[in-house]
């Protein structure tokens, strides 16, 4: 397929798919993050009391390493939050901590520590998410871990400049066309061009940073943009846009348009949630990670829902190669705090109270990591080794060495 002439997403399909297996073939561990259907599968044959049942909160649903990181909010502060809420469901919060059990300790694996170190991620694990559950609102925060201290930091540093160099490889205002941007058929230009030519559109996009709200705002080139591991084969565009300020000030301006689809994370019996898959991926956003959510508007795109974001310089995944001993257990418990601190923020003083004592429990009397806790983990790693060996059977080859 040429990327410089425009195809339709159905010429897209096999390439796309054949991407994502290929992704996931990298290692266990993208397996992990690529694969969620293994998790809902497991979570869904659960008999009634293997896991506790929190109060039902809008949870992430895909609670992995790689979806969380440093966001900036619409004036440009920037925390650590959950950054990806395809998911994203009013469900059962331990969801979210099996779910974050399983990546570290697949990334332990992949780092070739003992099981002992991931025992005492699972501990610390614990010990955050309960201190994040207990001060949502606290601006206190646990130790950053070398890892999350090195990614604020590039986060903190990060200007126009760098997404365009990262993003579109040139400052210049045009998106390549290459191995991950290809062509639009006409259909698609011409949806585009409609959609960002309305007012809803241009105010979130004027939203940001302070910009004048009688600024100009004008699209100026768009790409499908070959994006993630899960979302692939869906619809996924980048587009450039100029903005114009009143006295000659300009700016540019990349927006990511994402389909939107029915989640796979189990909900919570009679849970009341929008029923429009873009509706609920926002509504998830602004109750966990309230720097994404503000900065993004569900829409409708060729007749499907697709959530849009301009995205910030500053937004950045956590991408870890390497675990030392020390530095897994620290990044657990840090991580394990963001995601108490999204949950807590949802439920009055007494839910919160609650719901702590369940979770720590069996911590509390010096057993370490509950006992549903671990035994889900090693449940889930096992049936995921499975299935990652098989799927490299499949579809391994050279490429994905």
């Amino acid at each position: 397929m040429r990327v410089d002439e425009g195809c339709g997403p159905k010429e897209r399909a096999d390439v796309l798919e054949r991407q994502r297996q290929l992704k996931m073939a990298k290692s266990a561990h993208a397996y992990v993050r690529g694969n969620t259907l293994t998790f809902y599968d497991w979570l869904h044959g659960l008999d009634r009391g293997t896991l506790p049942e929190g109060p039902p909160v809008w949870i992430c649903g895909d609670c992995h390493l790689g979806n969380l990181g440093p966001l900036a909010d619409a004036e440009g502060r920037v925390d650590i939050q959950i950054r990806d809420l395809d998911q994203t469901v009013i469900g059962n919060p331990a969801h979210d901590l099996v779910r974050l059990g399983l990546s570290l300790a697949s990334a332990a694996r992949g780092s070739d520590l003992p099981g002992i170190v991931t025992a005492r991620m699972l501990e610390e694990m614990i010990r955050g998410y309960a201190s994040g559950l207990s001060r949502p609102e606290a601006d206190a925060r646990p130790p950053e871990p070398d890892v999350v201290h090195t990614v604020r930091r590039r986060a903190l540093g990060r200007h126009w400049k760098h997404l365009a160099k990262e993003r579109l490889k040139d400052v210049e205002p045009a998106i390549p066309l290459g191995r991950k941007f290809w062509a639009l058929d006409a259909d698609e230009r011409q949806a585009l061009e409609a959609l960002f030519g309305g007012q809803e559109v241009k105010d979130l996009i004027l939203s940001a940073n302070g910009r004048h709200p009688g600024a100009k705002v004008r699209l100026i080139d768009t790409a499908y943009w070959m994006k993630g591991c899960s979302s692939l084969g869906a619809l996924r565009y980048a587009a450039l846009v100029r903005i114009e300020e009143p006295g000659g000030k300009r700016a540019l301006a990349l927006v990511d348009l994402k389909e939107a689809v029915a989640s796979a994370a189990p909900a919570a019996p009679g849970a009341e949630m929008p029923l429009d898959p873009a509706e609920r991926v926002v509504a998830g956003a602004r109750a966990l990670a309230p720097n994404l959510g503000e900065r993004m508007l569900p829409v409708r795109l060729l007749g499907k829902p697709v959530v849009m974001r301009e995205l910030a310089p500053q937004d950045l995944k956590l991408d870890v190669d390497q675990f030392s001993r020390e530095e897994a257990v620290r990044a657990a418990h840090y991580l394990a705090y963001v995601v108490g601190k999204a949950h807590g923020r949802q439920m009055d003083e007494a839910t919160r109270s609650g719901w702590r004592d369940e979770v720590v429990s069996d911590g509390e009397r010096g057993r370490g990591a509950p006992s549903w806790l671990w035994s889900s983990v090693v449940e889930l790693a096992g049936l995921h080794e499975v299935g990652y060996l098989r799927h490299c059977h499949r579809y391994a080859d050279r490429d994905a060495a």
